[in-house]
């Protein structure tokens, strides 16, 4: 017995278009197609869960990001710009980008891959060993080629003269032909080149220039979840936001030498079982703050 009744198994059905037949893919075709390269787009196990439907959203900036993942998705192929997710740790910048990737394989067929920027360099660096059958070209072919390429961690990797040739390289590519492209990044557009969190520091002046051009920046903003847990309350993110070292409001008192952080214990106790109950009336911080 065929598995699919519209087309037997032919994989191509009959559609009246104006008064004419003609033969089109069937829609079992387009899954199969799907699937395939859903298993082969690089996923992570820990991110192939992740969708637009199931990202949280708790502050002004995450909301916006959220419908900025939506308008890509819907404008695809002709979105303007790729996007450039930015914040900290924890905030969901790797899921809106799995998300993208996922809804624009499924509805839209692209050839879309994910890679981590310090696992690509990797595989770069091994495609040096004259052992390996591996070349330098074959591993960065469908990371230029991609319909969609989400490049996650970027600026993560040490600097070198090296990585940022290589970096520049793939950016290029991607900004000269218009080929659509998701970062997710740590990094701060600071205008001091010497900061090393910065991306003129850590990518260059020329990559910044580009990425600025090719990419729409949006700011994700929030506790961190990894540290939090899933659904926190306003009670828990307040507690994070002055227990946690990575907090900004503790980032700038250890820049001044005023914090001393917790274990990771000290905080995860701090965060569930913090004590009073004065937390009942705080607000989500940053407010607007995200809002663009």
């Amino acid at each position: 017995m065929p598995t699919c009744s519209l087309c037997d198994d032919t994989t191509w059905r009959t559609v009246e278009v104006e008064g004419t037949s003609r033969v089109t893919r069937c829609e079992c075709w387009w899954r199969k197609a799907a699937e395939q390269q859903l298993s082969a787009a690089r996923i992570p196990h820990r991110y192939r869960q992740c969708t637009l439907a199931n990202f949280e959203t708790h502050l002004d900036s995450q909301r916006y990001a959220a419908s900025k993942a939506k308008a890509f998705i819907d404008l695809y192929p002709t979105a303007p710009k790729g996007l450039m997710f930015h914040g900290r740790n924890g905030v969901g910048k790797t899921h809106l980008a799995v998300a993208i990737l996922k809804e624009l394989i499924v509805r839209k067929g692209a050839r879309a891959y994910f890679y981590e920027v310090p696992e690509l360099l990797k595989l770069v660096r091994e495609s040096y060993d004259a052992s390996t059958d591996q070349r330098e070209m074959g591993v960065l072919e469908p990371v230029l080629r991609a319909d969609l390429l989400v490049l996650d961690d970027l600026g993560e990797e040490r600097t070198s003269e090296w990585v940022q040739e290589t970096l520049a390289h793939v950016i290029n590519v991607r900004y000269s032909e218009k080929r659509a492209t998701v970062f997710t990044t740590n990094l701060h557009d600071s205008p001091d080149s010497t900061d090393p969190r910065s991306f003129a520091h850590k990518l260059g002046t020329r990559s910044r220039s580009r990425l600025i051009e090719m990419c729409e920046w949006v700011r994700v903003e929030g506790g961190d979840a990894r540290e939090i847990g899933p659904s926190p309350t306003p009670e828990e993110v307040a507690r994070w936001e002055r227990a946690s070292p990575t907090s900004d409001s503790n980032i700038e008192k250890t820049r001044k030498g005023g914090f001393v952080g917790k274990s990771s214990g000290q905080l995860k106790s701090k965060l569930r079982f913090g004590a009073g109950r004065e937390g009942s009336e705080l607000k989500w911080p940053g407010g607007k703050a995200g809002s663009q």
